[in-house]
């Protein structure tokens, strides 16, 4: 068991944020106090045709700020998507960044922003605190409520070269603001919806028995656990419901701000390489992954772990039964032979999971071996 010290010293980095109906509106405002004259607006299709990455460029446009669009973006984005988003940056000559879109966009827009500062390749930066130059502003407005990209100091990136997700953490960053409506949230799918929530109840269970944990990050992690387990069900049923949709945002603030002053650990190390090798959801990964992890984890912080099961309430005899129970009444029945995983590829992604920066925070130390199992009983 990890012996804990609220006398332990620990920062907690966060952006300021701006809450509730109508904060998609105040891009423009916001993005003419950072002196932003010309904005790349980076955003992604599915988010475009909806209409949000329209109507924060019109709230640019009434404040008097210029700005391109760059939404070659796919799910899981690509290295040469960031490196071809600096070029448009440089080439457009501008001066700051505003995400529009859930983790894909606002993670593709932070390597943009530090590609660009540092005139380098976005792989160069994979670890922790390797970003030299600070990056411009940015400005991101989330539309999915479990990214939490809006506020941490992580980017993930895939490497097509090597298959595998990169971590990027970094104070630089960490965004200048986040404006959350709950109002983009309407337009997600149920999948979506879904998948995103349990993101958000990955990250702040991750977080609560991560090693880095403290005070400040078990507040917002056990309130996230509360506000998605209590809230996303009801809004499958309502989703165009704003004050539930703006308590799953809440949700994913709240996880946000621990798990980027945290840290996770063995699920999200072992989503990342699912995701970079097969090209899966991330939260869909998580969802797959994630009450076979608190399983292993279990005896490195019982006395945790029974309160997140006590929070989550019903559904099992154990912490990670209670999380199973969660996911399966959300519809996800999947396993990871089911998504297209082959048995023989588990040694390389364990491998690739080993050596993942969320593996340093996790509660157990887990040889390869182990999280062969653990993928093993996924399966």
């Amino acid at each position: 068991m990890i012996q804990r010290s609220q006398l332990d010293l620990r920062k907690f980095v966060v952006p300021e944020f701006i809450c509730g109906h109508g904060a998609l509106q105040l891009a423009g405002r916001y993005a003419r106090n950072f002196g932003m004259k010309q904005v790349l607006l980076v955003t992604d299709p599915g988010v475009r045709a909806a209409g949000w990455a329209g109507a924060v460029g019109e709230s640019l446009v009434e404040a008097g700020v210029s700005f391109t669009v760059f939404d070659s973006i796919s799910v899981n984005p690509r290295s040469r998507q960031v490196m071809a988003g600096m070029e448009t940056y440089l080439a457009e000559e501008c001066n700051g960044i505003v995400a529009v879109g859930g983790g894909s966009p606002m993670d593709c827009a932070k390597g943009i922003g530090i590609a660009s500062s540092n005139m380098r390749d976005i792989r160069t930066f994979e670890g922790v605190d390797r970003v030299p130059v600070p990056a411009p502003p940015l400005i991101c407005i989330p539309t999915t409520a479990g990214s939490s990209a809006d506020v941490s100091q992580f980017a993930i990136i895939t490497d097509e070269e090597r298959k595998r997700k990169i971590g990027i953490v970094s104070k630089a960053v960490v965004p200048d603001i986040s404006l959350l409506d709950p109002e983009p949230l309407t337009t997600m799918s149920r999948d979506l919806t879904v998948d995103s929530g349990i993101d958000t109840l990955s990250h702040a269970v991750e977080t609560y028995v991560s090693n880095a944990s403290s005070p400040m990050t078990d507040v917002h992690a056990l309130e996230a656990i509360r506000l998605i387990t209590s809230t996303l069900p009801a809004v499958l049923e309502e989703p165009d419901n704003l004050n539930l949709r703006f308590s799953t945002l809440l949700a994913s603030l709240h996880a946000g701000l621990a798990f980027s002053n945290a840290s996770v650990g063995a699920a999200h190390a072992m989503a990342h390489s699912l995701g970079g090798a097969y090209d899966l959801v991330h939260g869909r990964c998580n969802a797959l992954l994630l009450e076979h992890v608190m399983a292993a984890n279990y005896e490195a912080e019982p006395e945790r772990y029974n309160r997140i099961g006590a929070i989550i309430g019903r559904g099992g005899a154990t912490p990670a039964e209670k999380v199973a129970a969660f996911r399966r009444a959300l519809g996800v029945t999947e396993t990871l032979a089911a998504v297209g995983v082959r048995e023989d590829a588990i040694p390389a992604l364990a491998e690739a999971a080993y050596n993942d920066p969320c593996m340093v925070t996790n509660p157990r130390n887990f040889t390869c071996e182990d999280i062969e199992r653990i993928y093993m009983y996924a399966f």
